[in-house]
């Protein structure tokens, strides 16, 4: 395989998605594929999902995963929207059993960040402060400032002001769909939540990933921010991508 031919996986709290990516174009140069992630998502079964993944596409080399937790060389350090047995786990070790190739493993969040900032919205903000979210189950977000990753800004667990639960159990794609929300309700809860990420980081740009990024254009007009917010390009592909791109990095 092409030495630019890189897998990525982007591990969700609800799928696991996979791909080869050509890491000099940030593009997909095969098919995404997709495993629901196991209930309970367990580290056992987990590692078996990311193995089937592997074995679809017959593949041994370095792998980038982006992964629904704090990060920290390689061991998960929270587990919001996965079981708590990951607090302390070595993600590397946990996938890595059995499989031939190199774990690289990084915030899911951070990924995202990291494919729109080279390939995506984000090339006309690497200077200055960028923040992404990703609205999914929960929120995450990657920090950026002068294109340099601050990696494991978990923006979803903290508090707005005057709440007793942590943002993303306020807002996320997720309490949309179970709240049955319209999208002007969400546009202008999400707006809140906005609006305390501006007062603390006065960021130049919010790029918006995740699922609720397809459909910006129906809660836009209830963001109310002084930054430049822009849905993210890559979509649903950006954490695949970018955990590739991470893999190739730290690989080399």
């Amino acid at each position: 395989m092409a030495q630019d031919i890189i897998m990525g996986v982007d591990v969700g709290a609800t799928g696991f998605k996979g791909g080869l990516v050509d890491i000099k174009k940030g593009e997909m140069v095969s098919e995404r594929f997709r495993l629901e992630t196991p209930a309970p998502a367990t580290p056992k079964a987990m590692a078996k999902t990311f193995k089937e993944l592997v074995k679809h596409f017959d593949y041994e080399g370095p792998v980038g995963l982006g992964f629904p937790a704090i990060v920290h060389n390689g061991v998960s350090r929270s587990a919001s929207n996965i079981d708590k047995a990951w607090i302390g786990t070595s993600i590397v070790k946990t996938f890595g059993k059995d499989f031939k190739g190199s774990i690289h493993a990084l915030n899911d969040a951070d990924a995202a960040g990291i494919a729109e900032m080279e390939f995506g919205a984000g090339r006309k903000y690497q200077r200055g402060t960028t923040i992404m979210i990703t609205i999914g189950t929960g929120l995450g977000a990657a920090l950026f400032r002068h294109n340099e990753l601050v990696p494991n800004m978990e923006f979803g667990s903290m508090y707005l002001k005057d709440m007793k639960k942590i943002a993303e159990k306020y807002v996320s794609n997720r309490v949309r769909k179970d709240q049955d929300m319209s999208w002007k309700d969400f546009g202008k809860r999400f707006n809140e939540y906005l609006l305390h990420i501006e007062r603390i980081f006065s960021p130049d740009c919010i790029l918006l990933g995740g699922g609720a990024s397809k459909s910006f254009t129906e809660y836009e007009k209830y963001l109310e921010v002084e930054a430049t917010i822009l849905p993210a390009k890559l979509l649903n592909k950006a954490g695949t991508v970018g955990a590739a791109l991470y893999a190739y990095q730290q690989a080399q």
